[in-house]
């Protein structure tokens, strides 16, 4: 822990030393992610000096992708004496997945726009007036009705449309 080990703190003490605000810390105690602590006769919250320890698990789980409901119900069985480890394995578990569907997702999309991207490059650079218009945006239409058509992404599949367009225009 630290220097403030043995001492109870006042909400802004802790804000400060947790890196959070107060309005945060209140937020906690309502989900239930830490205790409600001691009130002074002001009505002034006294934490226990292991709240530091808990609003930094809090602030990590929530990190990873713990939700405070999540973290509220795990903790609350924790306390009643039971073992919500196979809870937060699995609860960890599906968030992996979800993160890893989530990851090929941004890659695809990253390979779709590179394409875009050359494609557009090809059309401005055939297109050497700036005045007459490439119809960029208007691309995009062809290359999401080719990939829904032909269930294919790939460039060859993109020069092709982009052939038919062409030979339209002629």
């Amino acid at each position: 822990m630290n220097d403030f080990s043995n001492e109870r703190l006042l909400i802004g003490e802790l804000a400060k030393i947790v890196g959070v605000s107060a309005d945060t810390l209140r937020h906690y105690e309502r989900k239930g992610v830490i205790r409600s602590p001691a009130r002074l006769a002001n009505g002034y919250r006294l934490y226990p000096p292991e709240t530091v320890e808990r609003v930094h698990l809090v602030r990590r789980a929530l990190a990873v992708g713990f939700t405070l409901d999540e973290l509220a119900a795990i903790l609350a069985e924790r306390e009643k004496g039971g073992a919500p480890c196979r809870r937060a394995f699995s609860l960890a578990t599906a968030k992996l997945e979800d993160l890893e569907n989530r990851i090929a997702e941004m890659q695809n999309l990253r390979a779709e726009l590179q394409t875009i991207v050359r494609d557009w490059d090809e059309r401005l650079g055939e297109n050497e007036s700036a005045e007459k218009p490439a119809f960029l945006l208007e691309t995009l239409i062809g290359a999401k009705d080719s990939s829904a058509t032909t269930g294919s992404n790939s460039k060859s599949a993109r020069k092709n449309n982009l052939r038919r367009k062409r030979a339209k225009k002629k």
